[in-house]
Protein backbone atom coordinates (compact mmCIF):
# COMPACT_ATOMS: atom_id res chain seq x y z
CA UNK A 1 0.00 0.00 0.00
CA UNK A 2 1.71 3.14 -0.92
CA UNK A 3 -0.09 6.80 0.59
CA UNK A 4 0.73 9.90 0.18
CA UNK A 5 1.71 12.18 3.28
CA UNK A 6 1.39 15.94 2.75
CA UNK A 7 3.29 18.68 4.69
CA UNK A 8 1.52 21.82 6.38
CA UNK A 9 2.40 25.75 6.40
CA UNK A 10 0.57 27.32 9.51
CA UNK A 11 -1.29 30.76 7.88
CA UNK A 12 -1.31 32.33 11.81
CA UNK A 13 0.08 31.19 14.67
CA UNK A 14 -0.67 32.78 17.70
CA UNK A 15 0.63 31.48 21.15
CA UNK A 16 -2.28 32.48 23.80
CA UNK A 17 -0.87 30.78 26.87
CA UNK A 18 1.01 28.48 28.28
CA UNK A 19 -0.79 24.99 30.18
CA UNK A 20 0.15 23.39 33.37
CA UNK A 21 1.28 20.28 31.71
CA UNK A 22 4.40 22.23 30.16
CA UNK A 23 1.63 22.59 26.52
CA UNK A 24 1.06 25.80 24.74
CA UNK A 25 -2.56 27.16 23.98
CA UNK A 26 -2.71 28.28 20.66
CA UNK A 27 -4.66 29.92 17.96
CA UNK A 28 -3.53 28.76 14.51
CA UNK A 29 -4.65 28.78 11.09
CA UNK A 30 -3.22 25.55 9.17
CA UNK A 31 -3.30 23.98 5.97
CA UNK A 32 -1.58 21.21 4.17
CA UNK A 33 0.25 21.81 1.02
CA UNK A 34 1.31 19.23 -2.02
CA UNK A 35 4.48 18.88 -0.72
CA UNK A 36 4.50 15.11 -0.03
CA UNK A 37 6.73 12.31 1.41
CA UNK A 38 5.54 8.71 -0.15
CA UNK A 39 4.96 5.45 2.54
CA UNK A 40 4.68 2.02 1.25
CA UNK A 41 3.58 -0.19 3.87
CA UNK A 42 4.05 -4.16 3.15
CA UNK A 43 2.51 -6.47 5.06
CA UNK A 44 3.19 -10.25 5.57
CA UNK A 45 6.37 -9.45 6.36
CA UNK A 46 8.18 -11.71 9.01
CA UNK A 47 8.80 -8.65 12.14
CA UNK A 48 7.88 -5.21 12.11
CA UNK A 49 10.59 -2.33 10.38
CA UNK A 50 11.18 1.06 9.07
CA UNK A 51 13.59 2.57 6.47
CA UNK A 52 13.64 5.83 5.37
CA UNK A 53 16.01 7.44 2.80
CA UNK A 54 17.07 10.02 4.94
CA UNK A 55 20.18 10.24 7.23
CA UNK A 56 18.40 11.98 10.17
CA UNK A 57 15.35 10.12 10.69
CA UNK A 58 15.38 7.16 13.00
CA UNK A 59 14.60 3.80 11.53
CA UNK A 60 13.78 2.33 14.61
CA UNK A 61 11.38 2.25 17.34
CA UNK A 62 10.97 6.15 17.63
CA UNK A 63 9.83 6.88 14.61
CA UNK A 64 6.36 8.54 14.95
CA UNK A 65 5.32 6.46 12.06
CA UNK A 66 6.49 3.12 14.03
CA UNK A 67 4.99 4.12 16.81
CA UNK A 68 1.46 5.36 14.87
CA UNK A 69 1.89 1.53 13.95
CA UNK A 70 2.23 -0.13 17.54
CA UNK A 71 -0.75 2.25 18.85
CA UNK A 72 -3.01 1.00 15.89
CA UNK A 73 -2.23 -2.89 16.51
CA UNK A 74 -2.51 -2.20 20.54
CA UNK A 75 -5.84 -0.42 19.79
CA UNK A 76 -6.96 -2.96 17.73
CA UNK A 77 -6.29 -6.22 19.85
CA UNK A 78 -4.16 -8.02 17.48
CA UNK A 79 -0.71 -7.49 15.98
CA UNK A 80 0.63 -8.05 12.32
CA UNK A 81 4.14 -7.28 11.45
CA UNK A 82 4.02 -4.49 8.82
CA UNK A 83 7.16 -2.82 7.01
CA UNK A 84 7.19 1.21 6.46
CA UNK A 85 9.23 2.69 3.61
CA UNK A 86 9.52 6.63 3.87
CA UNK A 87 10.58 8.23 0.83
CA UNK A 88 11.43 11.01 2.28
CA UNK A 89 10.70 14.70 0.36
CA UNK A 90 9.76 17.25 3.31
CA UNK A 91 12.21 18.75 5.12
CA UNK A 92 13.16 17.57 8.48
CA UNK A 93 13.09 19.41 11.96
CA UNK A 94 11.65 22.79 9.98
CA UNK A 95 8.24 23.18 11.25
CA UNK A 96 6.16 21.85 8.54
CA UNK A 97 4.78 18.62 10.30
CA UNK A 98 6.52 15.61 8.09
CA UNK A 99 7.38 13.14 11.13
CA UNK A 100 3.18 13.65 12.41
CA UNK A 101 1.94 13.59 8.86
CA UNK A 102 3.91 10.33 8.50
CA UNK A 103 2.51 8.97 11.61
CA UNK A 104 -1.48 10.45 10.70
CA UNK A 105 -0.80 8.35 7.40
CA UNK A 106 -0.01 5.05 8.90
CA UNK A 107 -3.11 5.36 11.05
CA UNK A 108 -5.15 6.06 8.04
CA UNK A 109 -3.53 3.61 6.25
CA UNK A 110 -3.71 0.52 8.49
CA UNK A 111 -6.93 1.52 9.19
CA UNK A 112 -8.48 1.74 5.71
CA UNK A 113 -6.49 -1.91 5.30
CA UNK A 114 -8.56 -3.42 8.24
CA UNK A 115 -11.71 -2.54 7.10
CA UNK A 116 -12.26 0.67 8.93
CA UNK A 117 -12.11 -0.38 12.76
CA UNK A 118 -12.00 3.06 13.70
CA UNK A 119 -13.49 6.59 13.23
CA UNK A 120 -12.10 9.34 12.32
CA UNK A 121 -13.10 10.91 15.33
CA UNK A 122 -11.30 7.91 17.41
CA UNK A 123 -8.30 7.84 14.91
CA UNK A 124 -7.44 11.97 15.76
CA UNK A 125 -8.07 10.74 19.68
CA UNK A 126 -4.98 8.01 18.86
CA UNK A 127 -3.25 10.27 16.81
CA UNK A 128 -3.22 13.28 19.72
CA UNK A 129 -1.06 10.94 22.15
CA UNK A 130 1.66 10.95 19.26
CA UNK A 131 2.06 14.50 18.75
CA UNK A 132 -0.10 17.87 18.75
CA UNK A 133 -0.17 18.27 14.80
CA UNK A 134 -1.20 14.24 13.97
CA UNK A 135 -4.79 15.08 14.64
CA UNK A 136 -4.66 17.90 11.93
CA UNK A 137 -3.57 15.53 9.29
CA UNK A 138 -6.27 13.01 10.11
CA UNK A 139 -8.64 15.75 9.24
CA UNK A 140 -7.19 16.68 6.16
CA UNK A 141 -7.96 20.15 5.45
CA UNK A 142 -7.43 23.57 6.27
CA UNK A 143 -8.42 24.50 10.14
CA UNK A 144 -9.01 26.49 12.86
CA UNK A 145 -6.43 25.07 15.46
CA UNK A 146 -7.05 25.98 19.06
CA UNK A 147 -5.69 23.99 22.47
CA UNK A 148 -2.63 22.66 21.94
CA UNK A 149 -3.77 22.52 18.30
CA UNK A 150 -6.32 19.79 18.61
CA UNK A 151 -9.70 21.09 18.51
CA UNK A 152 -9.97 21.49 14.51
CA UNK A 153 -12.71 23.67 12.88
CA UNK A 154 -12.87 23.31 8.95
CA UNK A 155 -11.32 26.23 7.52
CA UNK A 156 -13.06 26.77 3.63
CA UNK A 157 -11.78 29.91 2.42
CA UNK A 158 -8.61 29.39 2.44
CA UNK A 159 -7.58 31.28 -1.58
CA UNK A 160 -5.52 28.32 -3.47
CA UNK A 161 -2.34 30.05 -3.39
CA UNK A 162 0.92 28.73 -5.03
CA UNK A 163 3.28 28.10 -2.08
CA UNK A 164 7.04 28.53 -2.92
CA UNK A 165 8.94 26.74 0.89
CA UNK A 166 12.33 27.64 1.66
CA UNK A 167 14.14 24.90 3.63
CA UNK A 168 17.22 25.66 5.32
CA UNK A 169 20.69 23.49 6.24
CA UNK A 170 19.88 24.13 9.97
CA UNK A 171 16.88 22.66 12.12
CA UNK A 172 15.61 23.37 15.19
CA UNK A 173 14.27 22.44 18.14
CA UNK A 174 10.45 23.16 18.52
CA UNK A 175 10.86 22.47 22.30
CA UNK A 176 13.45 24.94 22.78
CA UNK A 177 11.45 27.96 20.59
CA UNK A 178 8.74 27.24 23.23
CA UNK A 179 11.10 27.47 26.17
CA UNK A 180 12.12 30.54 24.87
CA UNK A 181 9.09 32.06 23.96
CA UNK A 182 8.20 35.41 26.17
CA UNK A 183 4.68 34.94 26.37
CA UNK A 184 4.55 38.86 27.14
CA UNK A 185 6.31 39.64 23.73
CA UNK A 186 3.49 38.03 21.46
CA UNK A 187 2.65 40.49 18.77
CA UNK A 188 -0.02 38.34 16.82
CA UNK A 189 -3.03 39.02 19.48
CA UNK A 190 -4.12 42.17 18.13
CA UNK A 191 -3.92 40.97 14.41
CA UNK A 192 -5.91 37.51 15.29
CA UNK A 193 -8.34 39.40 17.23
CA UNK A 194 -10.61 40.64 14.14
CA UNK A 195 -9.88 37.16 12.54
CA UNK A 196 -13.52 35.86 11.34
CA UNK A 197 -14.23 32.16 10.81
CA UNK A 198 -16.92 33.71 8.21
CA UNK A 199 -14.79 36.05 6.35
CA UNK A 200 -14.75 35.94 2.71
CA UNK A 201 -11.12 34.72 2.11
CA UNK A 202 -7.88 35.09 3.44
CA UNK A 203 -6.01 38.50 3.98
CA UNK A 204 -2.41 37.66 3.34
CA UNK A 205 -1.40 41.54 4.07
CA UNK A 206 -3.03 41.31 7.51
CA UNK A 207 -3.15 37.73 8.97
CA UNK A 208 0.17 36.61 8.21
CA UNK A 209 1.69 36.22 11.48
CA UNK A 210 3.74 33.75 13.76
CA UNK A 211 4.29 34.43 17.45
CA UNK A 212 7.46 32.19 17.05
CA UNK A 213 9.08 33.44 14.25
CA UNK A 214 11.00 36.02 16.70
CA UNK A 215 12.47 33.04 18.92
CA UNK A 216 13.87 31.35 15.68
CA UNK A 217 14.59 34.00 13.59
CA UNK A 218 17.25 35.71 16.69
CA UNK A 219 19.32 32.90 15.87
CA UNK A 220 18.81 32.32 12.27
CA UNK A 221 18.73 35.72 10.37
CA UNK A 222 18.61 33.53 7.22
CA UNK A 223 14.78 33.64 8.20
CA UNK A 224 14.35 37.13 7.54
CA UNK A 225 16.43 37.21 4.87
CA UNK A 226 14.47 34.38 3.12
CA UNK A 227 10.77 36.40 3.89
CA UNK A 228 12.25 39.63 2.06
CA UNK A 229 13.26 37.79 -1.10
CA UNK A 230 10.07 36.31 -1.48
CA UNK A 231 8.67 39.40 -0.91
CA UNK A 232 10.93 41.27 -3.33
CA UNK A 233 10.24 39.00 -6.14
CA UNK A 234 6.26 39.35 -5.88
CA UNK A 235 5.20 37.33 -3.30
CA UNK A 236 1.61 38.33 -1.53
CA UNK A 237 3.52 37.89 1.69
CA UNK A 238 5.89 35.24 3.39
CA UNK A 239 5.95 33.69 7.02
CA UNK A 240 8.02 31.35 9.19
CA UNK A 241 5.99 28.03 9.69
CA UNK A 242 5.48 26.38 12.88
CA UNK A 243 8.27 26.98 15.13
CA UNK A 244 10.42 26.57 11.51
CA UNK A 245 12.93 27.49 10.50
CA UNK A 246 11.06 27.17 6.91
CA UNK A 247 9.61 30.03 5.03
CA UNK A 248 7.09 30.13 2.94
CA UNK A 249 5.67 32.54 0.24
CA UNK A 250 2.36 32.87 -1.08
CA UNK A 251 2.09 33.55 -4.97
CA UNK A 252 -1.40 34.58 -6.51
CA UNK A 253 0.60 32.73 -10.28
CA UNK A 254 1.87 29.76 -10.76
CA UNK A 255 4.34 31.43 -13.72
CA UNK A 256 5.63 34.26 -10.89
CA UNK A 257 6.28 31.42 -8.23
CA UNK A 258 7.83 29.01 -10.63
CA UNK A 259 10.55 31.64 -11.77
CA UNK A 260 10.77 33.05 -8.12
CA UNK A 261 12.40 29.32 -6.91
CA UNK A 262 14.36 29.38 -10.30
CA UNK A 263 15.83 32.81 -8.56
CA UNK A 264 16.50 31.70 -5.05
CA UNK A 265 17.18 28.79 -5.45
CA UNK A 266 21.04 29.88 -6.68
CA UNK A 267 21.22 30.14 -2.79
CA UNK A 268 23.18 26.74 -2.06
CA UNK A 269 22.32 27.14 1.40
CA UNK A 270 18.67 26.78 0.11
CA UNK A 271 16.38 24.35 -0.51
CA UNK A 272 13.77 25.40 -2.60
CA UNK A 273 10.13 24.13 -3.09
CA UNK A 274 7.24 24.55 -5.04
CA UNK A 275 3.78 23.48 -4.07
CA UNK A 276 0.26 24.31 -4.01
CA UNK A 277 -2.37 24.84 -0.91
CA UNK A 278 -4.27 21.60 -0.38
CA UNK A 279 -8.16 22.63 0.43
Amino acid sequence: MEVLCPAKINLFLHVTGRRPDGYHDLFSLMAPVSLCDRLTLRFGVPETGLTCDHPLVPENETNLAWRAADLFFTALGQYAPVHIGIDKQIPVAAGLGGGSSNAASVLMALNRHYGHPFSREHLMRMGLSLGADVPFFIFGKPAIATGIGEKLVPYENVIHYHVLLIAFEFSVSTAGVYKNLNLGLTNCKKIIKSFSLKKQGFDVAHYLCNDLETVTASDYPDIILAKKSLVDHGAKGALMSGSGPTVFGLFSDAETAEKTGRSLSQNGKWAVYLANLIG
